[in-house]
């Protein structure tokens, strides 16, 4: 097995047919695609099943606990089969060619971490509002100083070099925290400058996103890096510079 996609869901009735529709569309072939249902009340397993009917590339996991994203993933990657693990949220898909171009950028390069750029649209419309670009590196200091922008629906990383890598049990933020960790230990990741994945925007209410990224972010700071509340500090305003101040370089409205 080549590619263990991690997706998990939690009433994305409305929703995951098409995530699933965007990997089984995949030109790339060699990969399995490992569900994880975290307590849904809606039909969303029974959408699922109806898949895993017609397809044998689909595993169900069934967790018997409301658990969070970061646990979900992690239960996917535990029992994952393949050589490169790769993320795909309920709620959002993929170009067709998405694995094929990543994979294959990945071996001929022997790069263990990869990110793409993305498009943002809308949930209710459908409409692409936003092409979120990506550096062609990212370091683990730029990562700590404006978030680097890696989309958790573009990552693949290589066990061959990894191992299984697991992201902190922690409600928010935990796929940052785990691209950190990683990044502390090589040079960097490496973007493809082309969108080939599909993130859905909901609609929130900014200044409390706003709020909360800072709150989150100085928990991961404290908590999973270990450092001391001045330099979480430090840090926390270093990042607020520049994510506000070149996140509209780094976002394209179309």
């Amino acid at each position: 097995m080549m590619v263990s996609i991690i997706t998990p869901v939690h009433n994305s009735a409305n929703h995951i047919s098409k995530n699933i529709e965007s990997v089984q569309k995949q030109i790339f072939r060699d990969y399995e695609h490992i569900i994880i249902d975290d307590c849904s009340s809606d039909n969303t397993v029974s959408i699922i099943k109806d898949f895993i009917k017609k397809n044998n590339k689909i595993r169900l996991i069934q967790l018997q606990n409301n658990s969070g994203a970061g646990f979900a993933r992690n239960r996917g990657i535990k029992e994952a089969k393949g050589r490169y693990i790769a993320f795909l949220d309920s709620d959002d898909f993929w170009a067709l060619d998405k694995l094929e171009k990543q994979i294959s950028f990945m071996r001929e390069n022997n790069f263990p971490f990869t990110h793409t750029q993305y498009y943002e649209f809308d949930d209710k419309t459908g409409q692409i509002k936003t092409l979120v670009k990506c550096p062609e590196k990212v370091t683990y200091q730029m990562i700590l100083r404006n978030g680097g922008h890696i989309g958790c629906l573009t990552v693949v990383y290589d066990t061959n070099f990894f191992g299984k890598r697991y992201m902190p049990e922690i409600r928010k933020r935990q796929d940052w925290a785990l691209w950190i960790k990683m990044l502390k230990g090589i040079d960097c990741s490496y973007g493809i400058r082309e969108p080939l994945a599909y993130y859905r925007t909901g609609n929130s209410s900014l200044s409390k996103s706003k709020i909360k990224l800072v709150r989150h972010n100085f928990m991961v700071y404290r908590r999973e890096l270990k450092m001391s509340f001045v330099e979480s500090f430090y840090r926390m305003t270093i990042f607020l510079v520049y994510h506000f101040l070149f996140k509209r370089k780094a976002k394209v409205k179309l």
